[in-house]
């Protein structure tokens, strides 16, 4: 059997397969348990599991965790232990780049690059058919560029990255600073024409336009929480992005919605 997780910023996320199968989903917070005592007790009440692939929503490198801003993290070198405890066979990659894979294979495009808003702010790279990931594995860590400072900490322990305002966590932090109604949608918010909404989107639009300059991608594919339920962001980002970004770099460029989907 394998086990597959999404160990995301809000939720850990789990299918358990027998073969082409699904067997069992599961799903706990992140910031409730962690990650590897959360893996072993799936190992304990599942016996047979032989196989564990996680996506993870944080940085790694061969096998161990470097930092994760939004996971309880209780074992960092996590490859090695689970093999040598448990005898399964295990894989691990920022989500990212597993998605920019995936978004590569879909897409049939050797350059490309995926920006998922979500929990936080994230990008995957293929440029020439090469995934990049840098020395460290933290190449593509568009969520913790330097933007400007914000009134509150990120989870790597800086106060002026990019994601504290362009991330879904960054609309509730917002929210709570100016004691906007919690309950108050990204689209409302737009509607509304809400401080909170205009930084968001000057911050993607930065973010994107960023994104392009550097790696120059034939296809940007928009993805994540917050887009899967505000759609209407990827029409926002194509009409706007022009304002932002170096117009050589738009040249071609095609921006799609990704149509993969969670699990």
């Amino acid at each position: 059997m394998t086990l597959v997780i999404d160990a995301g910023g809000t939720y850990l996320r789990a299918n358990i397969y027998n073969g082409d199968v699904l067997e069992k989903t599961l799903k706990d917070k992140s910031t409730e348990i962690g990650l590897a005592e959360w893996i072993e007790n799936i190992l304990f009440q599942n016996k047979g599991i032989k196989y564990i692939n996680i996506s993870f929503a944080g940085q790694v490198k061969d096998g161990v965790i470097l930092s994760a801003p939004n996971i309880k993290i209780d074992k960092h070198d996590i490859k090695n232990y689970f093999e040598d405890k448990f005898g399964v066979k295990l894989s691990i990659q920022n989500d990212l780049n597993y998605a920019v894979l995936k978004e590569a294979n879909y897409f049939k495009c050797e350059d490309i690059c995926a920006v998922y808003i979500g929990t936080g702010l994230g990008l995957g790279v293929i440029s020439s058919g090469t995934l990049i990931v840098g020395a460290n594995g933290v190449a593509t860590e568009l969520g913790h560029i330097p933007y400007k400072e914000a009134p509150f900490v990120c989870g790597c322990g800086k106060n002026n990255c990019i994601e504290l305002f362009a991330s879904g966590m960054a609309i509730q932090k917002w929210k709570e600073y100016y004691k906007t109604d919690l309950s108050l949608t990204l689209e409302e918010l737009k509607e509304m024409e809400s401080k909170i909404y205009k930084e968001f989107k000057e911050a993607i639009l930065h973010a994107i336009a960023t994104t392009l300059t550097i790696f120059n991608p034939k296809i940007l594919v928009l993805g994540g929480g917050v887009v899967q339920n505000n759609s209407w962001l990827v029409d926002v980002i194509k009409s706007e992005i022009k304002e932002y970004a170096m117009g050589i770099s738009l040249d071609g460029l095609e921006i799609k919605q990704t149509k993969l989907k969670d699990f």
